[in-house]
């Protein structure tokens, strides 16, 4: 987004690793954040509207995996932990940027939230974080549905195995485990290639929205059987 002429400000909770990313840029602001904490991102959009005045988009990215479990021995503090990332910190950030998109002139913006092809289809020992997938899917259509009267629209992206350090061992001998027991090495694609995919849905003129967009890696066990 940078590259293609945006101004970028990054949230996160370690200001070293944004440093790392914003790499000086002109146009980047590092405002450190733990996106589950609402004062944290209260600060954190004060300090981008202080600093340029509006917000037009809004990528909603922070997410965690709880440990696997079945729901039985799975730690409620593991829950909780998953549900104030996953699911309260789209809520806080996209509370945050509403406010600001609808007193900025001209009025009106763009949520991206980043989905799961878990908020489609499980994965084996993970209810915590699908339901917090699938809980973010309805908080998509609730946020289009409320900002409409404002200019704002809102679309999710579901990514399948695009390969960061979360997906190391899809591709490796270890495999990723599967609903009868197996682990099966699975296919990965490049995470430039969703970056590219964001983009494309933040660069939609106004007047059309990507309410539902689903990037996976070719011949990876999503559709159909396997």
């Amino acid at each position: 987004m940078l590259d293609d002429g945006y101004r970028v400000a990054l949230l996160g909770r370690h200001r070293d690793t944004l440093e790392a990313t914003a790499d000086e840029h002109p146009r980047a602001l590092v405002a450190p954040a733990d996106v589950s904490d609402a004062a944290a991102v209260d600060d954190a959009f004060g300090q981008i509207e202080g600093a340029w005045g509006r917000v037009d988009v809004l990528f909603n990215n922070a997410g965690m995996f709880p440990p696997a479990a079945h729901v039985d021995e799975l730690d409620p503090a593991d829950w909780n932990a998953a549900v104030a990332v996953n699911l309260t910190g789209v809520m806080l950030c996209s509370a945050a940027a509403m406010r600001i998109m609808k007193r900025q002139r001209p009025q009106g913006g763009r949520f991206i939230n980043n989905g799961s092809i878990s908020a489609h289809v499980p994965r084996p020992l993970a209810a915590a974080y699908t339901a917090t997938k699938h809980a973010v899917s309805g908080l998509t259509k609730s946020l289009e549905l409320d900002g409409r009267a404002f200019g704002i629209t809102c679309g999710q992206i579901d990514i399948g195995n695009a390969a960061t350090h979360i997906t190391d061992d899809f591709g490796t001998d270890a495999g990723a485990l599967q609903p009868n027991g197996s682990r099966l090495v699975e296919p990965t694609f490049p995470v430039e290639d969703a970056a590219r995919a964001v983009l494309f849905m933040a660069n939609v003129p106004a007047s059309a929205t990507v309410n539902s967009l689903v990037i996976t890696a070719s011949g990876m066990p999503f559709i159909g059987r396997g």
